[in-house]
């Protein structure tokens, strides 16, 4: 067994020292929610103060929901937050407490809270007109075409604009029909694609899908998954599965295969080495367009890469995207050849907000933000980091099964036993609530709600990373 070297053991001291520094026990008389026996992490310093919040308390917002919101609406946390204001990297609730954010708000804020170059975008188009729709000439919009196809493969230089990642996949499987002439779709098991009644049928989580008719023409491939797949990290055996089902559960012509580059909801799950790349070539044989859905993995968030295809050495037919596109703003868009787009002339079709001036300017922002403030490279920075943190604390914590992801598109599951990979629901559920009340707000998902889902605002910094590591530490040793 190799020993430590004396820097190393120095390194792991003040690393102990450190935290335990940063640790402190809320008094009884603290305005905080935290239990009295739980320790919360010192955030790292951040010079900004929210404003006072006057509006109604938690308490009559919580009852106004239940009595109005549809109770199909969920939230988390048994104690649930009231966020009030974000900035940066960074959470308020109505108190003025501070929250790092780990989940982006679902994958959603790219660039951080109210950066002040896109509030500035928004609010200049804002006073200038609001909406127009399509049927008018408007420069936000067709420039932010322009602008997102310079970012893609320059096949794919025809972009439809929408509002959700659930319209952006809707529409490809329909592009993807009326081009091939064919029905067929496969997609992933593990897969999350959205919630309309098409992108339903399309996901393969038991936990979305309602016993309604939907999923017609769908098939769902196994999924490519290193750890807990039937091959492991074998593509070309995942490979061959999609080849089986294209001879036998079709007519032997598809439509289109749809997949995300890295799993999202299904648990930031990184698809097995050479899978798309054999599975693209499949699918193409028989007569069907490959989709990619960037929903979750685009936008630099990989690091290395600006869209997680790209990570897999592939280029698609079609692309959908949304979510980081605007920075929480309602946006969304297919990119695609101009044939495949071209099929849509075929009868009328229209999306009355898909041409919005004020959601445009956001998506122009976003797209100079990332560049100018070198997010991407951020991205890989921290990410690199923070995967070398997760695999010091699977060493420590015997319920840490698997860590992965790319960038800052990160996952960590829990288990009960390493061997057999019992999911660890109900300790993952314990040490999501501690590191709320620690002040982190992380994401979580997978199948069996047992994957923690790091996906935070590109803005990240190193502090927030070790923050982050060192809260979670303290939360899996409570356990």
């Amino acid at each position: 067994m190799q020993t430590a070297g004396p820097s190393a053991l120095r390194a792991v001291a003040t690393r102990a020292l450190r935290v335990a520094s940063n640790l402190r026990v809320f008094s009884a008389s603290s305005s905080s929610s935290v239990p009295d026996e739980l320790p919360q992490m010192k955030l790292p310093d951040f010079d900004y103060t929210p404003r006072p919040y006057n509006g109604p308390s938690k308490d009559q917002v919580m009852e106004t929901r239940k009595q109005f919101l549809s109770p199909g609406i969920f939230h988390y946390y048994e104690r649930p937050v009231m966020i009030v204001e974000g900035k940066q990297q960074y959470l308020y609730d109505e108190t003025g407490r501070r929250y790092l954010d780990a989940f982006g708000g679902i994958v959603t804020v790219s660039v951080g809270h109210s950066h002040p170059k896109l509030v500035k975008a928004v609010n200049e188009q804002n006073e200038l007109i609001q909406h127009t729709t399509t049927i008018y000439l408007n420069d936000q919009v067709a420039y932010f075409a322009k602008e997102l196809a310079e970012k893609l493969p320059p096949h794919l230089d025809s972009i439809y604009f929408v509002n959700s990642g659930s319209e952006a996949n809707d529409l490809a499987i329909l592009m993807a029909r009326l081009y091939t002439g064919n029905y067929d779709v496969i997609a992933l098991r593990n897969c999350y694609h959205g919630m309309s009644l098409g992108t339903m049928g399309l996901t393969a989580h038991a936990t979305w899908k309602y016993p309604v008719a939907q999923g017609f023409g769908i098939h769902h491939a196994l999924n490519p998954d290193p750890y807990r797949g039937r091959f492991g990290n074998d593509g070309e055996a995942y490979a061959e599965d999609v080849k089986d089902m294209l001879e036998t559960a079709t007519s032997g012509r598809v439509a289109a295969f749809f997949a995300e580059p890295i799993q999202g909801v299904g648990g930031a799950v990184v698809l097995a080495d050479g899978y798309l790349k054999r599975t693209y070539e499949h699918i193409r044989n028989h007569g069907g367009v490959c989709i990619a859905d960037e929903v979750q993995a685009g936008f630099g968030r990989t690091g290395t890469h600006y869209w997680g295809f790209e990570t897999h050495g592939v280029s698609p037919d079609i692309v959908t995207m949304a979510k980081g596109i605007g920075n929480g703003l309602p946006l969304a868009a297919v990119a695609t050849t101009r044939e495949i787009a071209s099929t849509l002339q075929k009868r009328i079709h229209f999306n009355t907000y898909g041409g919005n001036p004020v959601s445009a300017a956001a998506g122009r922002a976003v797209l100079k933000i990332i560049d100018e403030e070198g997010m991407q490279e951020n991205c890989r920075v921290i990410g690199d980091y923070l995967l070398g943190r997760f695999a010091g604390l699977q060493e420590k914590h015997d319920v840490i099964g698997h860590c992965r992801g790319k960038g800052l598109m990160l996952g960590m599951e829990l288990v009960k036993d390493r061997e057999t990979k019992e999911p660890a629901g109900a300790e993952t559920k314990k040490v999501f609530e501690d590191m709320k009340d620690m002040g982190v707000l992380i994401g979580k998902g997978g199948l069996h709600g047992n994957v923690f889902r790091i996906k935070p605002p590109m803005c990240w910094t190193m502090a927030d990373a070790e923050f982050m590591c060192d809260a979670m530490d303290h939360a899996l040793s409570r356990l």
